[in-house]
């Protein structure tokens, strides 16, 4: 008698947010506020798989280098989580409770921190371009190293002054009217 073993297939789609959901949440026992509740835990997995999680309770939760494009965090508590590396390009953070988060190296680009609680929050060596803060409460920022462009915040988190506005406003090194300046030896033929 012959005996046949059938290979199952793996959907590969399944895997891979399998693995970024690990990847996303296995740093959330080294939470900064204690150990995570297993409330918190869940709600860090929905945010991963759903990229929603509207007034959830994440405080404390880790989660390093994730990708939250666009997410919905609206008046969630992230009371000092730990969201380093991170991409929030686009997310709505609209109300949400961040005091004490650490957002070192993270993307907030086109993010909406509108109402929120902003104290002790770290910001050092994020991307902080064309972020709303308007209504936040803002206080003891670090924004060592960070990139800020037309963001209005300043390392203490009171409203920078018209004056402080103007040195916020980005930068854009290709906006040169003039046409670049060709030098002779940029224009000797290599082949001859």
């Amino acid at each position: 008698m012959r005996t046949s073993f059938s290979r199952s297939r793996i959907n590969p789609v399944v895997t891979v947010s399998f693995v970024l959901l690990l990847a996303a949440t296995s740093g959330l026992a080294e939470a900064p506020v204690g150990e995570p509740t297993l409330l918190q835990q869940n709600n860090a997995r929905q945010l991963v798989l759903t990229n929603e999680c509207a007034g959830c309770d994440l405080a404390g939760v880790t989660m390093l280098e994730a990708h939250l494009i666009g997410a919905d965090l609206r008046n969630a508590d992230l009371t000092g989580a730990n969201l380093t590396g991170s991409n929030l390009e686009g997310a709505d953070l609209t109300g949400a409770n961040l005091t004490g988060a650490n957002f070192t190296r993270t993307f907030l680009t086109d993010t909406c921190l509108a109402n929120t609680q902003l104290v002790g929050v770290n910001f050092t060596e994020a991307h902080l371009y064309n972020t709303d803060v308007q209504g936040a409460n803002m206080a003891d920022l670090n924004l060592a190293g960070a990139e800020v462009f037309n963001t209005p915040i300043s390392v203490g988190g009171e409203t920078p002054s018209e004056n402080e506005r103007q040195l916020l406003e980005p930068i854009i090194p290709f906006e040169d009217t003039q046409p670049p300046v060709l030098h002779p030896e940029y224009l000797l033929d290599p082949i001859l």
